[in-house]
Order: C-alpha cells, then sequence, then structure tokens
C-alpha cells in the first residue's frame, strides 16, 4: 500500500505565507507527477499545481507567480510554498501522486487525507 501524507497548513493572515509538504510511503517503485489539489468550501476539488518526475511544473492561473511546487525524489515529497495568501486561497489541500509499485504494475493514483488552510482577511 502507498500512503501519501501532508503536513504544514493552519491559519495565516491576508498576505501571509505558509509551507505544505506531503511525503509519499509505502511500497514504491517509481513516482510520477505529484500535484497539489484545493478544495474550496462548495465547491469541486481543483488543482493548483503539479510537477513532473523531472521537475517540470505547471500552475493553476490563481497560483502563478505567488505559489512555488518543489520536489525532493529521493524522498518522494513534494513542497508547496505558497506567498501572498489571499481569503479566496482557503480550502482543504490535497496531495495527489501517481505511483507504481512493481514493474508488472500499471501507475495508480493516490491522494493524502488533506490540510486544511485558512486566510483570515
Amino acid at each position: 500500500q502507498v500512503q501519501l501524507v501532508e503536513s504544514g497548513g493552519g491559519l495565516v493572515q491576508d498576505g501571509g505565507s505558509l509551507r505544505l509538504s506531503c511525503a509519499a510511503s509505502g511500497t514504491i517503485l517509481r513516482v510520477a507527477d505529484m500535484a497539489w489539489y484545493r478544495q474550496a468550501p462548495g465547491k469541486q476539488r481543483e488543482m493548483v499545481a503539479k510537477i513532473t518526475s523531472g521537475g517540470t511544473a505547471t500552475y493553476a492561473g490563481s497560483a502563478e507567480d505567488r505559489f512555488t511546487i518543489s520536489r525532493n525524489n529521493p524522498l518522494n515529497t513534494i513542497y508547496l510554498e505558497m506567498n501572498h495568501l489571499k481569503p479566496e486561497d482557503t480550502g482543504v489541500y490535497f496531495c495527489h501522486a501517481w505511483v507504481t509499485q512493481s514493474y508488472s504494475d500499471n501507475y495508480s493514483r493516490y491522494w493524502g487525507q488533506g490540510t486544511q488552510v485558512t486566510v483570515s482577511a
């Protein structure tokens, strides 16, 4: 089995910063793309940023220029540095990863349990 464990959420004021971490553990052969998603109250889950195993990053428009996603491949860990946070960034942030556990398996998708980020006005 594979687990994704997020950390780093919390309460911050408008304009503040937070750093999220997500570590994948368990029986892992290789981790492909990893990403951060956000689910605001009453809204669908949406992609915030994703990063390939080679380090190529893609951002949602709302995160561009404020958020930075990075990755440590030997640790199977990704980070999300969030600056200039706004109240509309509030939500539960979920880590997502495509993981294969053996040479005979296809990649499967996994989700973390989520970490709450609240930005007060």
